[in-house]
C-alpha cells in the first residue's frame, strides 16, 4: 500500500485512496526517517529547542534552575514515553540518564498544526487544540475550523527558514507557541476530520510536488479519546457494539487503537493512561456519548482514565503475541 500505515486501525482512511504504486507516502516516523536523510535532523527534539533560543541541554548538564522538562532527544514512537517534568535538582540526579534532554516548562494550549510544505514553502496549514489530561494523555482534540494567525506565522518563519528543500507532510506540536517536536509526516489519528479530498491532496503532494485542496467548508471537528489503566490486558470490544457506533450519523470513525495479540505493556504509552480508543466526529456530545459506551465494554467508568470494574468483570485478552503500537 503505497500510503504506508503501520497501525491496522487507521488503514481504514487510506484503503480506497487512489495512489500510485511508486509513491509512498509515511504515515508514521520510523518510514518517514529513513526515507528523508536530508531533512531528519527534525526527529532531533534538542536541535528543535536550539532553533527557538531555549534554554536546554542533554542530561549530564545540569539545569540551572527549576522546573524544567525531561525527555529523550529522539523517540520514533512518541506517546510521551520517557518524559516528565523535574522540579529539583533532586529530582534532576534521581532522573537523569543517557539520552534524554532537558528544556523549559512550558504552559499554554497544546497544538498539533499540519502543514503542507512545497519546496520550502508553506502551502496549507490546519490545527488541532488538545485538551489534556494525567500523565501525557488526552481527553480530546479540537480540529478547528478557525486560523491562528500568530502560530500561522511562527510556524511557517520556522519551516521557511530550516527545510528550505523540503515537500511534503510536516506536523509541528507547540505548547504557548513555541515548538516543542516536529515530524515529516501528517496526524493520521483524524485525517477524516478535514474533509473530502484532502487525503487525494496528500497523495498529490507526494507524486507530483504540488498542493491542490481548496478547503472551502471547514468545520470544527473532535478525536475523543478513551484511556484505562495500565496493567490490564484488554480485548477488542464485541463487533455489534463497533458496528453500531460506527453506524451513528455523527461518527466519523472508530479507532480501538491497541493490538489485543500483544503484551500490554509492550505497547508504547503515555505514563498517565492505557489508550484504547478513539471516536471522530463533529459533534463533541456525541463522542463522549459513545466513548462511555465503549468504557462500560471495556469495564471501565465513564469519562477517559478511570479506576476498573471490579476484575470479575474486566474483559481479559487472549495470550499476548507481538506488535508495535
Amino acid at each position: 500500500m503505497p500510503i504506508h500505515e503501520r497501525d491496522p486501525w487507521r488503514t481504514q482512511y487510506f484503503d480506497r485512496i487512489a495512489c500510485p504504486a511508486d509513491v509512498h507516502v509515511p504515515t508514521d516516523d520510523l518510514d518517514a526517517y529513513r526515507w528523508n536523510p536530508r531533512h531528519r535532523w527534525i526527529y532531533n527534539k534538542l536541535l528543535i529547542a536550539e532553533s527557538q533560543g531555549l534554554d536546554c541541554a542533554p542530561h549530564g548538564i545540569e539545569p540551572p534552575h527549576y522546573p524544567v522538562f525531561s525527555k529523550p532527544t529522539f523517540n520514533l514512537k512518541g506517546m510521551g514515553v520517557g518524559s516528565r517534568p523535574l522540579h529539583s535538582r533532586a529530582e534532576y540526579l534521581a532522573w537523569e540518564q543517557p539520552g534524554s534532554m532537558w528544556m523549559p516548562l512550558l504552559t499554554g494550549e497544546h497544538v498539533s498544526t499540519d502543514v503542507a510544505v512545497v519546496h520550502g514553502r508553506v502551502r496549507w496549514c490546519r490545527h488541532t487544540l488538545g485538551l489534556a489530561a494525567a500523565g501525557g494523555t488526552f481527553d480530546y482534540w479540537t480540529v478547528e475550523a478557525r486560523a491562528r494567525p500568530t502560530l500561522d506565522a511562527y510556524c511557517t518563519a520556522w519551516v521557511e527558514a530550516r527545510l528550505p528543500d523540503y515537500t511534503g507532510m510536516l506536523n509541528l506540536e507547540s505548547i504557548g507557541g513555541t515548538i516543542i517536536e516536529a515530524h515529516l509526516r501528517f496526524a493520521d489519528q483524524w485525517p477524516d476530520l478535514y474533509g473530502p479530498g484532502w487525503i487525494d491532496a496528500v497523495v498529490g503532494i507526494y507524486a507530483g510536488g504540488r498542493w491542490d485542496y481548496a478547503d472551502v467548508h471547514r468545520r470544527d471537528g473532535y478525536s475523543v479519546v478513551l484511556f484505562g489503566p495500565h496493567a490490564h490486558q484488554y480485548r477488542h470490544p464485541p463487533p455489534a457494539l463497533l458496528a453500531e457506533i460506527r453506524g451513528h450519523a455523527q461518527i466519523s470513525s472508530v479507532q480501538i487503537t491497541f493490538d489485543a495479540d500483544k503484551a500490554a505493556g509492550d505497547h508504547a504509552m503515555p505514563p498517565g493512561g492505557f489508550r484504547l480508543a478513539i471516536l471522530n466526529t463533529q459533534d463533541l456530545a456525541a463522542g463522549r456519548h459513545w466513548r462511555d459506551r465503549l468504557a462500560a465494554a471495556f469495564g471501565l467508568a465513564p469519562r477517559g482514565v478511570a479506576e476498573p470494574l471490579p476484575a470479575a468483570e474486566l474483559q481479559q485478552a487472549p495470550a499476548p503475541g507481538h506488535r508495535r503500537l
